[in-house]
């Protein structure tokens, strides 16, 4: 289970750079921004690795970050670690409060776009073992500037990915979604919404194999709901009063990743690799 995880989320990982690599060419004459790369951009990938608490090797990671044209900072990560939780972390991880041995593999990205007509977007999907095991993940939009047909775009093929498992899950994550990315200390949603998921557990070979097979189909899902949504928003013009609502969005987006993100939290308890935990900030924002 745990190798054919981390199979699955690096392939995914090839996958997506290949195809935001793809958009970075067909953009190269998109409207940029002055510090802009002069061609397309590529990603720039870099291991890192991690030990325990205790001091013991405890696997680690590769960042894969990208600054072009179309794409002002966008980040695909993939992890696989091991080891054991701290004592006091342990405690908040289920099947962890009495042996508290883990490994925790995953994808996690985050786009942050240059044209402020082209949403921002977050897609992660992990499996964790303790005790117990567990899938968890989800994707969702994040337009500074929001456009109904993007947005049902998005959901529409989450929710096919969804509907293909479980006539729960599109309700149940949809709502998991909007009730997880919402800002209380601003009384507003971070995005337009998505799926997200937790706890999938996985008992026995079947209910791994059901929710493995989930998790894919939200990967395949995202790859057929975002490189499109770039292509019709990349080479709309745009000025100094949208680069601006941008701007303000995005402090937005760090306020939440900052304060409230489980994942955040997740990597820097673990000892993980502080710059691919914080790839997901944005690479400028204000707050007037």
């Amino acid at each position: 289970m745990k190798e054919r995880t981390a199979d699955w989320f690096r392939a995914l990982r090839d996958r997506i750079c290949a195809a935001f690599e793809a958009l970075e060419d067909e953009g190269a004459h998109a409207p940029a921004l002055p510090e802009a790369p002069p061609g397309p951009g590529r990603f720039q990938r870099t291991a890192w690795t991690r030990t325990d608490h205790s001091g013991a090797p405890g696997g680690g990671g590769e960042m894969s970050l990208m600054k072009g044209r179309v794409f002002e900072k966008v980040g695909v990560n993939i992890s696989t670690v091991y080891g054991q939780f701290p004592p006091d972390f342990a405690k908040t991880i289920p099947g962890a409060e009495e042996d508290p041995r883990f490994f925790a593999t995953g994808i996690s990205l985050v786009a942050h776009m240059a044209n402020p007509h082209v949403p921002a977007v977050h897609m992660n999907t992990r499996f964790l073992v303790t005790t117990r095991a567990w899938f968890g993940g989800g994707a969702d939009l994040n337009p500074a500037l929001p456009r109904e047909e993007d947005t049902r775009a998005f959901h529409a093929e989450l929710k096919a990915a969804c509907d293909a498992h479980h006539p729960d899950h599109w309700p149940r994550f949809s709502a998991w979604c909007d009730e997880y990315f919402f800002i209380r200390h601003r009384n507003r949603a971070r995005g337009v919404g998505g799926i997200f998921y937790d706890y999938l557990e996985c008992p026995d070979a079947a209910t791994f194999e059901a929710h493995f097979a989930f998790t894919r189909d939200v990967g395949e899902a995202f790859l057929r709901a975002f490189p499109p949504i770039v292509r019709r928003r990349m080479a709309e013009p745009f000025g100094p009063d949208e680069r601006r609502a941008l701007l303000r969005y995005r402090g937005l987006y760090a306020e939440f990743n900052l304060v409230y993100d489980r994942g955040t939290v997740f990597g820097l308890r673990t000892g993980g690799n502080v710059e691919a935990i914080l790839m997901s900030l944005p690479p400028e924002a204000r707050w007037d």
